[in-house]
């Protein structure tokens, strides 16, 4: 028996619950030849900023035991080039597009939408508010509730199209940024971004990353990400929600749905192999089949604490 792998992320229907997460699939065209985005629940393109952006100069990617450290500085075509040369061929491919939107100002992020509003193949807002590897923006959004919830206020305000918010795992409170995300008016939320963290050369006493910092992704941050998945559906249970960090196999992403997640987002795993996501949709198809599961929404929540 082969379960019924259809999945909703609030009013989105997705055909099934593995997407590519942003920055790993660059604008959803890179990797076609070895995942073809269609064949996913959908993917999140790289975050998009109004203008074009250089990013954070280099070494800015470092391997680490269980993942990797990425201070890249959300480097970006900018929204005009995506609109004009990557998303009407996503677009032409039937592929369900989740536009990242990052800005230094919360009038960058309006700007970015307003853009894209002038598009159809457009499903979804994701709010980038939990960047580790930046000065200015987004980080500072998802930390601080007030400005969150005026922020998701002001995108909503822009568009009927769905708006999800990717909260931060580094923020203070994450079930407080959770409910103002949701009080500003976001359809789901995405949980986690990647873990501010360093490495250091001991030979040359000196940080790998010229930032000194970036963020850590990965298999070593699964479960902090499975804990707060949960948590947060624990906190809001009517909220979707789509879980992002170190998924590695469908078995990983049954637990993430277990934990309360509607969808995943597969990331790290791309780097080394790109097949990844298709792999682990596959895999989680063999996980429900193998168990009865006849339709992988009953996994959705399904958690029995003790």
């Amino acid at each position: 028996m082969s379960a019924a792998l259809a999945t909703r992320v609030g009013a989105l229907e997705l055909a099934n619950p593995v997407m590519a997460a942003s920055g790993t699939f660059g604008y959803g065209l890179d990797l076609i030849e070895f995942c073809p985005p269609e064949r996913l629940g959908g993917i999140v393109s790289k975050g998009l900023s109004p203008r074009p952006r250089i990013g954070n100069p280099t070494p800015r990617i470092v391997e680490t035991a269980a993942g990797m450290i990425n201070a890249i500085g959300l480097q970006n075509i900018g929204v005009e080039a995506f609109c004009r040369d990557a998303l009407p061929q996503l677009r032409g491919r039937g592929a369900t597009v989740a536009v990242n939107v990052f800005g230094e100002r919360m009038e960058e992020y309006v700007a970015v939408i307003d853009r894209c509003e002038r598009e159809a193949g457009v499903a979804a807002y994701e709010l980038n508010v939990s960047c580790p590897n930046v000065t200015a923006g987004g980080i500072e959004f998802g930390h601080d509730a007030a400005q969150l919830e005026r922020l998701t206020a002001m995108c909503r305000a822009r568009t009927a199209r769905q708006l999800w918010v990717k909260l931060s795992p580094n923020a203070p409170d994450l079930v407080g940024t959770a409910r103002a995300a949701v009080a500003g008016g976001a359809d789901a939320l995405s949980l986690i971004n990647t873990f501010r963290a360093m490495a250091i050369d001991a030979d040359l006493r000196r940080p790998v990353l010229a930032t000194t910092c970036g963020g850590l992704s990965g298999p070593a941050i699964k479960p902090l990400a499975l804990r707060m998945v949960w948590e947060v559906h624990r906190a809001l249970p009517d909220v979707p929600l789509v879980g992002i960090g170190g998924i590695e196999s469908g078995r990983d992403a049954a637990e993430f749905l277990l934990a309360g997640a509607s969808a995943v987002q597969v990331g790290t795993a791309i780097f080394r192999d790109p097949r990844a996501p298709l792999r682990i949709l596959d895999e989680l198809a063999a996980f429900c089949a193998e168990r009865g599961v006849a339709d992988v929404k009953e996994l959705i929540g399904g958690l029995r604490c003790r």
